[in-house]
This record gives C-alpha cells, structure tokens and sequence, in this order.
C-alpha cells in the first residue's frame, strides 16, 4: 500500500486547489444567497478536464481513475461544497451512467460534450412521493412504435433547469418490480421535456435543485441505455459509484471545516491564551482530525475496489455513511469552537454546517446505507 499522492495526484490536487482559490473563493456567498448556479464556471471546469475526470480520452475525458476523481472533488468541496456537489453529480451520475451502459455510438453521440462540460448533465430517479422507494416511481414511459410516450415527474434534480442532458429512470413495467424500469436519455428542447420549481435550500445552494417534468413527451427507442426493464439494477450499480462521491464531497466538507476551527483556534484568545491550549478545545479538533482520517481511507480503499472491478456495494456504502456523519459532526464541532462567530456569515463554517447536511441524505440516506450494508454482511 501507498499512501502518498503520486505525481499525477499532486499536480491534480494543486491544479484544483489553485483553480478553486482564483475562481470559486471570492464568490461563495454571492452565489450561496442568490442561489446562483455559475454555469460558466462549470464550462471553465470542463476546460481544464474536470467535468470528464473518468471519461477515456478517447471520449474526451482526462482517462482518470477514482483516486484522482476523490482529489478533484475534495479540494473543490473544501472551499464551495455545493460546487463540488454539481461536480460529483454531473460526472458519477449522468456522465457515468451513459458510459457505463450505453452503445458506443451513444457514447460518441453524448459523452464528448459531457466530458468537456459543453453539456451539462442531468440525472433522475427520486419522485415527490417515492424517495428511499424507488420502486414505487409513477413517472411512466408507453411504447408507440419507435417511440415512448413518458408522463410524471422527477424531484430534487441536480441541473433540472440548467442541464443540457439527463438521464431518467422511468417505469415501463408493473409499479414494485425491480425489472419494471428503463433509463433513457432526454434532451433539452425535446417536446413535452421541461423543468418545474427550482428548490429554496438549506444548503448547497449554488447547486442547482429541481423538478424535471414530463407531458406526453416523445422519445426515441434510440435514447433508451441498455434493455428495457435494466433502469433499476443499472441505477443501483450507478449508485455504488456515486455514493463514493458524495463521500469525496463529504470529506472535503469536513475538511474545510476543521482547517477552518484548526486556525480559528490558534488566532482566538481568552485567558490570556490561544484557546486551542485548552483540553476542551484540543480534544475536539483531535477527535475531528482522526475521523477525517478514518472517512479518507474507507474512500479511497473503496476507490481501489471499483478501479480493481471488484464489487464495491458493501464499502462504498460504508463510506459514504461514515463520511457523510463525520462531516455533519465536524462542521457542528467547527462552528462550537468558533463560538458565536460561527453563527454569523463572516467565518467559513457556517455554510460548511448548512451544507454538511445533504451528505446523510443525498444518493442514499444514512438509514439506506445500513439497510445495504447490513444486507451484504449477511448475505456473505
């Protein structure tokens, strides 16, 4: 095992960590309270490779690995979570989904413009009422020829509105079948395809949340990825993917959020004394460190197993849990050590403890997880 960043990594996390300072810093509150989501900044992110991190370079893409995407996503969610949210969701989930399981001529037709940000991705599988019960989704697709008649709705959409691209999950079967879904590929400006509310949100808020709508829209047999009734068991391996995303994300928060405390601590004083001399405050920041610590590994062992191919449900899930708590915890213990300061907008963790929240629910609560990993143990 090695543990040190080779010099692709290094040169990644320096590229970003730069990047993020120049472009993303200076106008993180701007776009958190007008809910802004900065599309050109995502077309300069897919410049510099970024919105393709494990597309081929043949497709485009940066030819990267999950060690790499991990870096990427963390040095950005450590100075703009929601930034790094828009990332993770564009590249594991729509990028991914169609590269994953779609022909090679609808990998050549949609994963270019993906991979270089030219298009931004979309993808979709929570209705209003279904949520952790994806099986129970009412959104529908009849088939009429070489065409499918598609009905319903999508909430809580990454880039409802913004994106170009979005793959869906829809019901072509009896409502509860696991082989009753397919996933297709819908395109902006298809008839009948349009965004509805945008979300007001707690966090995460210049990242784009909202509702896909779909009246009596026509798509083509030839944007269906895979066979009809594989939407399900392809959105679940997605998923095991995913969910080392939003632990990336995660990580990232809890990162920015302890450097955040770990210098706040040594700048305050009472007493007569930096206030990280104190057993009460020391305590915690070794508490937070050693957490960080612990969600990084989990991560990227569970990196090493989807690079190696190897089933990855079990740890991926467990990263993602484990990370996504500790991110929560450290970035309350962040705006604790602060004390009144981290209440107020001024200090980094405020909007570190807003954003930390969606991470224990985002691609799978918490609760999800345990039912997944707890499955797996058993089955084994």
């Amino acid at each position: 095992m090695n543990f040190d960043y080779n010099e692709t990594q290094s040169m990644i996390a320096q590229s970003i960590r730069d990047f993020a300072e120049k472009e993303i810093r200076p106008n993180i509150m701007e776009w958190d309270e007008a809910q802004t989501f900065p599309v050109p900044l995502f077309k300069k992110l897919g410049e510099m490779g970024f919105m393709g991190v494990l597309v081929p370079e043949e497709l485009g893409g940066s030819g990267l690995g999950y060690h790499e995407y991990i870096t990427i996503v963390e040095e950005i969610s450590k100075v703009d979570p929601s930034i790094g949210l828009s990332v993770a969701a564009h590249n594991s989930l729509c990028t991914n989904h169609i590269l994953t399981f779609g022909s090679e001529e609808q990998k050549k037709k949609w994963i270019p413009k993906l991979a270089t940000a030219e298009h931004i991705g979309a993808w979709g599988l929570t209705e209003h009422n279904t949520g952790s019960d994806a099986g129970g989704m009412n959104t529908t697709a009849k088939k009429d020829g070489d065409f499918w008649i598609v009905n319903g709705a999508k909430n809580f959409i990454t880039h409802a509105i913004s994106g170009d691209i979005a793959v869906v999950i829809v019901r072509t079967g009896e409502k509860g079948d696991s082989k009753g879904m397919t996933a297709f590929v819908f395109e902006k400006g298809m008839s009948g395809f349009t965004s509805g509310k945008k979300e007001n949100k707690l966090g995460m808020r210049a990242s784009e949340t909202a509702e896909l709508i779909f009246d009596n829209c026509r798509i083509p047999d030839a944007n269906r990825l895979g066979e009809v009734g594989q939407g399900f068991i392809q959105a679940m391996k997605i998923l095991d993917g995913g969910r080392i995303s939003i632990g990336a994300l995660s990580l990232g928060i809890a990162k920015g959020a302890y450097e955040a405390a770990l210098k706040y601590s040594k700048e305050r004083h009472q007493f007569g004394q930096p206030i990280s001399e104190f057993q009460g405050i020391s305590f915690k920041l070794a508490d937070m460190a050693t957490e960080i610590e612990a969600s990084e590994l989990l991560l990227h062992k569970a990196a090493f197993l989807k690079e190696k191919h190897r089933p990855v449900s079990t740890l991926g899930a467990m990263a993602k849990m484990y990370s996504s708590e500790v991110c929560v915890k450290v970035a309350n213990e962040a705006v604790q050590i602060h004390g009144g300061y981290g209440y107020i907008k001024d200090y980094p963790v405020e909007k570190f403890y807003r954003d930390s929240k969606l991470c224990t629910i985002g691609e799978g609560t918490t609760e999800i997880q345990k039912i997944v990993i707890s499955r797996n143990l058993l089955k084994g």
